[in-house]
């Protein structure tokens, strides 16, 4: 009788919050936002970040002061000297990073994985400027976090090896603790086993990783991810009275999985785990963490999104309340949207149109730029046509926007003369290195054309694009071609115009699980990306793109 009592406040909650418009729409961060990190600063200021693998700056910086209204106000490494990526494929550079504040400083640990291991950069602002990495080499292993205890004693949490690097089953790992010097920031004394294998080595549990400490009420609580990033992913928790003590999980984990629903659901969010929590300023707790959206079986293109829901205190354990078992595409909050700010959640659109001095924090580049090869000049974004590729692993002429839902379109007006085949300049939907479609500007038998080509994929007897389409370009000179790029869960389609929103459909149902986590692997998500190369030639010409947009628009989401 108390859980019907109990599910029905929660609807009956819900739904007067939502005829209020107060509450928030999962995910919080739309698109490829994954391993999300959370922490309060002073006041009711919040603030988060999330992986970026090989993509240029790092570590996006989020602040809330609501838990609704996310913007971004910078990148902890925005600077060459502070990332190197060279070199790295798509997937690999930074690894989920961790957030934490304590007395007036923020404190960021992560991994770069090929390129000096485990990190610490601070700020006394968030919104930066960061610190250079201090490098904490004694942390062998990766998703590090920091906790600071009542006594002002600091500890690294970190996923490492197995007990004398043997392993006693696929997947095997371990949650390893070390003393950090908060002033100096280095590692004091040997590292320490708190959990072997997981919540249960009977069972050989796989993975366990993501560790996160909190103290409330006397006991330390460790919260980790276990099973993998796939369709088994969860979040799971332990509790010990000290650090000293064995970590004990919780009889009922996991706190957080969907791996056990029907995965023909309407509207699935699957793989959910890698959470952090968060205390608001009223005492109530919320919980961040990774979720996927696919479209079709097990395929998403949106990459491993950030989504947060309410955490209740159960029996002494911190419990994700769902509402039931299945993740809510909007829980109920104390808030609700601010207007005319950017969005980064539910039906949005973004405009660009390069009037600004700097770029707008949302655009990514392909690892650390070494030269400057875009400008911003009288309203267009200018890009050199350079000789490198986004299928190598350098840094090409490349901006990108991340795909935020599986329903929508970006487009982009170019101004671009090709010299010849090898250069080319427009708009691609770009996965990794091998998997990609790009809709370009280029020039056939000395005659403007636009094309679309597809990458090899997994073909490695294959090095080169293939031509899916091609058309005559009519353009005067120094006018706009229109180029747009429409998502339609399982398809994408293409366009061309030369005169605004005349669109010429290229080619339709271009197949988009190509571009899917579950065909082309990896942790990263789609982004629709301004580029421009000359395909390893030399070449001194440059395109100028003065308008850029992407428009979102999933059914889930029309009730807004």
């Amino acid at each position: 009788m108390k859980t019907i009592k109990y599910s029905f406040w929660v609807v009956a909650l819900f739904l007067t919050f939502q005829s209020n418009g107060q509450y928030f729409s999962n995910p919080i961060l739309s698109g490829f936002y994954p391993d999300p990190s959370i922490c309060k600063g002073e006041g009711n200021n919040y603030y988060m970040t999330v992986s970026t693998f090989a993509y240029f700056p790092g570590l996006p910086i989020f602040h809330s002061t609501d838990l609704v209204n996310w913007k971004q106000i910078g990148s902890a490494l925005n600077r060459p000297e502070q990332l190197n990526l060279d070199g790295q494929g798509v997937s690999r550079g930074l690894f989920a990073p961790a957030i934490t504040y304590h007395n007036g400083t923020y404190y960021i640990i992560c991994t770069n994985i090929d390129k000096g291991g485990n990190f610490i950069v601070t700020a006394k602002d968030p919104a930066g400027p960061w610190s250079n990495p201090v490098w904490v080499p004694e942390i062998r292993g990766i998703d590090p976090s920091i906790f600071f205890d009542n006594d002002d004693e600091a500890y690294i949490v970190y996923n490492s090896d197995p007990p004398d690097n043997k392993s006693m089953y696929s997947g095997h790992r371990t949650i390893r603790i070390n003393k950090l010097d908060p002033k100096t920031l280095k590692v004091i004394g040997d590292n320490r086993i708190i959990v072997n294998g997981g919540t249960d080595f009977s069972k050989k549990p796989v993975w366990i990783e993501a560790p996160h400490l909190l103290k409330k009420d006397g006991r330390y609580y460790l919260y980790c991810a276990e099973g993998g990033t796939g369709y088994n992913h969860s979040e799971v928790v332990f509790r010990a009275r000290t650090l000293d003590d064995l970590f004990i999980p919780y009889e009922n984990n996991p706190i957080l999985t969907q791996r056990h629903l029907d995965r023909n659901r309407p509207h699935p969010i699957t793989t959910t785990g890698h959470a952090d929590l968060v205390e608001d300023e009223v005492g109530n707790w919320w919980g961040v963490f990774l979720g996927c959206r696919p479209y079709k079986g097990n395929h998403f293109n949106t990459g491993r999104e950030t989504f947060m829901a309410p955490v209740v205190w159960k029996d002494g354990w911190p419990v994700f309340d769902l509402g039931g078992d299945v993740v809510k595409y909007q829980y109920p909050i104390k808030g609700s949207y601010q207007q005319g700010i950017e969005r980064f959640s539910g039906n949005y659109t973004f405009s660009d149109e390069f009037n600004n001095s700097t770029l707008n924090d949302r655009y990514m580049m392909l690892r650390t730029p070494r030269s400057t090869w875009h400008s911003l000049q009288s309203g267009k974004l200018i890009l050199d046509v350079r000789p490198e590729t986004f299928s190598g692993k350098e840094n090409p002429s490349f901006i990108a926007f991340r795909q935020a839902h599986l329903k929508g379109q970006a487009n982009t007006s170019l101004i671009f003369k090709a010299n010849d085949g090898h250069e080319k300049a427009g708009l691609a939907i770009f996965q990794s290195e091998r998997f990609y479609y790009f809709l370009s500007i280029s020039a056939e038998n000395g005659k403007p054309v636009v094309q679309l080509w597809k990458s090899p994929g997994r073909n490695r007897e294959k090095t080169s694009d293939s031509l899916m389409a091609s058309a005559p370009l009519s353009v005067k000179s120094g006018k706009p071609v229109h180029l747009k790029i429409e998502a339609n869960g399982d398809t994408y389609a293409f366009y061309y115009a030369t005169q605004p929103n005349e669109w010429k459909l290229m080619i339709d149902k271009v197949d988009a699980t190509f571009l899917s986590t579950e065909t082309a692997g990896g942790f990263v998500g789609c982004m629709y990306a301004m580029y421009a190369t000359s395909n390893g030639q030399a070449s001194s010409n440059k395109a100028a793109f003065d308008r850029f947009e992407s428009v979102n628009k999933d059914d889930v989401y029309l009730q807004e």
